[in-house]
């Protein structure tokens, strides 16, 4: 049977309900997993008028009611909206709506009532500006779950990047290494790769500076802080390498000698991510007692309600999240 794949629409005036009809239009999409919208109805059917993919919709209220016939699209109301959208624009009332869906979702997730859940877009503006106390998706998926040591990964091809820290500026990212941070990051990256099931885990730590600091010429984190990390993390039975070149672990990757790269900062593998395929770039988040899917980009303001948006990451999310069911081999409805 085909994973029952819960899908949130985003931030209504962005891109995120675009994309996820075009990419419920998509062959391969449809012949893989059944869909399951979280969000307001109204949401959906401006989306429709928008794209011309129009589909005959079908409202649950309850999980017993999962399923569609022929070419419904099943979606579950959260009704939060409080007025007509205007696309392209910061609304608090957005926000509240783009975490109403989350929150349902990750409640129907938790208990077992959708296989997995992929999300679109949403703003960190809106959700500031209607009063959302999360910064963005991951911040909230950990407190409603209750899973402190969720973690993101990328993946784009074979390309697997870990992050160890994420939303701080650059100038705090050296004062923030720690032997015992990076040696935890390992560990959980490793984790992460067992729960996708991985038959091998070879996990690269990048380095921080240029050439790895060229034997302490260009910086001494990798020699008092990264090097050391390494050891204990292999000490631990890990298969761990580096601190490797920054300029060069990504790519090694990517062509099949390491398994994933631990990054150290949001830039250093975002732009290593985005550069190979943007497009095709999916944000996983382990460490749920769910799996959780979503593009790599944002909710692109400037084309929201254009009907330009590219829907290839939100394909990419949703097969990815089909693949993970497969895979974990779990009872899918």
């Amino acid at each position: 049977m085909k994973p029952l794949i819960g899908i949130t629409l985003g931030d209504p005036a962005g891109i995120g309900p675009e994309i996820v009809l075009k990419a419920l239009a998509e062959r391969r999409v449809q012949e893989t997993l059944v869909p399951l919208l979280f969000g307001d109805r109204v949401v959906i059917e401006e989306a429709m008028a928008q794209t011309g993919l129009v589909r005959p919709l079908r409202r649950l209220h309850k999980p017993a009611e999962n399923g569609a016939a022929g070419d419904e699209l099943p979606y579950f109301d959260t009704g939060s909206l409080e007025g007509p959208v205007e696309m392209g624009r910061v609304d608090g009332s957005c926000g509240r709506a783009a975490f109403a869906a989350i929150r349902t979702a990750i409640e129907w997730a938790r208990a077992g009532w959708i296989d997995a859940l992929a999300t679109a877009p949403i703003n960190k503006a809106s959700l500031q500006q209607g009063g959302v106390s999360f910064i963005d998706h991951s911040a909230m998926l950990a407190a409603l779950t209750e899973s402190p040591k969720a973690m993101t990964l990328f993946v784009v091809g074979r390309l697997r990047i870990f992050f160890l820290t994420k939303h701080i500026p650059l100038s705090r990212v050296s004062a923030a290494l720690t032997i015992p941070g990076v040696v935890e990051g390992l560990v959980e990256s490793d984790r992460g790769l067992q729960q996708l099931r991985l038959p091998r885990r070879r996990i690269a730590l990048a380095a921080l500076n240029p050439h790895a600091s060229d034997g302490g010429l260009f910086g001494d984190e990798e020699m008092r802080i990264l090097a050391p990390a390494v050891e204990e993390a292999c000490s631990l039975g890990l298969e761990v390498c580096g601190p490797v070149p920054a300029d060069s672990v990504f790519h090694q990757c990517s062509q099949g000698e390491y398994d994933a790269v631990l990054s150290l900062y949001h830039d250093q593998g975002h732009i290593a991510a985005k550069t190979l395929d943007f497009h095709r770039t999916v944000s996983f988040t382990l460490g749920l007692p769910f799996l959780r899917t979503t593009p790599d980009h944002g909710t692109a303001f400037a084309i929201a309600g254009t009907n330009q948006a590219n829907p290839l990451s939100m394909i990419e999310a949703l097969l990815a999240a089909a693949e993970y069911c497969r895979r974990r081999g779990q009872n899918i409805s």
